[in-house]
């Protein structure tokens, strides 16, 4: 699917000026709601433009930051979809037609299984996993996770996947010198590949922390 959907990155960059937000708010969502897109074809080529200045701004910094905001908000509004459509349907319907929306039986038990033992947390740890981060806001729905946590726990493991993918194509755009999209996009996923156990691991350590402190809270509330 990478190759094929880069090989159009030509035609979406010459976009960029008029339309480039709205491109990378429309697909952050698209990428994080039930339907399978992979967010290294948007947010890497937008880093790449942005350190260029190819998006609307003309301005390397400033382009970059809002990419990375829009790229944010437009996660949260795919995660809020998952969130909502799951919690107005119940898990029988989604174990009985997931297919329908992209949603296989094992990979929705393996999320709530995986939501239900390790809590609120995993929604901001499981947003850095490939695969996985487009599908556990569908048990936090079924569970009906306070939306503020919810939100918070999202937004945070998704503003720092989209920062990750953006530098990678910041990076490269300031670097590299004439460069086919589908070598960029390829670049640059090998670049994350390489660190994403750090990533992983920062956040699982942040979402350690965040466990014991609230328990530690809570003894002392008791």
């Amino acid at each position: 699917m990478l190759d094929q959907l880069a090989a159009h990155l030509d035609a979406v960059a010459a976009l960029a000026p008029l339309w480039g937000y709205a491109l990378i708010f429309f697909f952050m969502a698209v990428e994080s709601s039930f339907i399978p897109f992979p967010s290294e074809i948007v947010m890497i080529p937008a880093g790449f433009l942005a350190a260029r200045g190819e998006l609307t701004l003309r301005a390397p910094v400033p382009d970059l930051v809002l990419a990375c905001l829009v790229g944010l908000a437009g996660s949260l509004a795919g995660a809020f979809f998952n969130y909502w459509l799951s919690a107005k349907l119940g898990e029988p319907f989604l174990r009985k037609h997931g297919r329908w929306f992209f949603v296989k039986p094992e990979a929705l038990e393996r999320a709530c299984e995986v939501f239900n033992r390790y809590g609120a947390a995993t929604t901001f740890v499981c947003r850095l996993i490939p695969v996985i981060r487009q599908l556990i806001s569908i048990p936090a729905g079924l569970a009906k996770m306070p939306l503020g946590r919810f939100a918070f726990f999202t937004g945070l493991g998704a503003g720092i996947w989209t920062v990750v993918l953006a530098l990678a194509g910041y990076g490269l755009g300031r670097s590299a010198g004439d460069i086919t999209y589908q070598e960029l996009v390829h670049r640059g996923k090998a670049m994350i590949d390489a660190h994403l156990v750090w990533v992983i691991l920062g956040g699982a350590v942040c979402a350690a922390a965040y466990v014991a402190v609230s328990k530690l809270v809570m003894r002392r509330r008791g």
